[in-house]
């Protein structure tokens, strides 16, 4: 994913957003059962999504695409991301069964399949903000998204020293205070090892009823400012 080829982008820190392999059995409402209907008469994939999320309470995915973000949003510039890189993300499998929650939000998925879910690239507006990064949210029902947190508390906990995926390695994962923001909120940073230099990677996850929003973050000349900033993640949630 270009972000800025001043700053660091996101696929050069990982192969970009990456996911999945739920590593629980809850899947109720998963993107993964869209069916691929073309015949006359039957539902299409986009109307048993609607359907679905209709269902769960959830947001179906032209839903999810209006209350996400889009332009200049308190100092970032909010854009749509191409399908083809975001499915890029869906192979992020954790050699570590209690990491996976961690290893599919640096995939850019939940590691509970979601309803729907829509990705934005976030460019800092001033040349002098060297934070760059992406935004995602994901819609499940209240009770698969409250799951969602929990395991994601839980990897933060079990898996201090990091795991590997594809072939990376990720060497040391640290909880970070989380901003008071939505029903509940975990924040923590990744550092990565890409070659010989280490990445840090700051992540901010905010459950607002059954809408996981995640924000990632890297900053290569300060790894202390590569959150993005809590007012981007209070304005997505307004929209919410």
């Amino acid at each position: 994913m270009k972000l800025r080829k001043a700053a660091l982008p996101i696929a050069a820190v990982i192969p970009a957003l990456l996911v999945m392999s739920a590593c629980s059995g809850e899947s109720s409402d998963s993107e993964s059962k869209k069916p691929n209907v073309s015949a006359k008469g039957q539902q299409s994939a986009e109307e048993k999504e609607a359907a679905e999320a209709k269902r769960l309470g959830a947001f179906d995915g032209k839903a999810l695409e209006k209350a996400a973000i889009i332009g200049k949003t308190d100092g970032f510039d909010a854009k749509k991301i191409a399908k083809a890189e975001v499915e890029a993300g869906r192979g992020m499998e954790s050699d570590k069964k209690a990491c996976q929650p961690l290893a599919s939000l640096i995939g850019g998925f939940t590691h509970i399949p979601a309803v729907s879910t829509v990705h934005r690239s976030l460019q800092p507006g001033e040349a002098s903000n060297a934070t760059v990064g992406s935004m995602w949210l994901a819609s499940h029902s209240e009770a698969n998204a409250t799951q969602v947190m929990r395991d994601l508390r839980t990897a933060v906990t079990e898996c201090p020293k990091g795991f590997k995926t594809l072939g990376l390695t990720y060497g040391k994962v640290e909880n970070l205070p989380a901003p008071k923001l939505g029903d509940e909120a975990v924040a923590y940073r990744i550092t990565g090892d890409i070659g010989k230099q280490k990445v840090p990677m700051t992540y901010t996850v905010v459950r607002d009823g059954g809408v996981i929003a995640a924000f990632y973050g890297v900053n290569m000349l300060d790894a202390k400012k590569a959150a993005i900033p809590e007012a981007v993640v209070k304005a997505q949630l307004d929209r919410l």
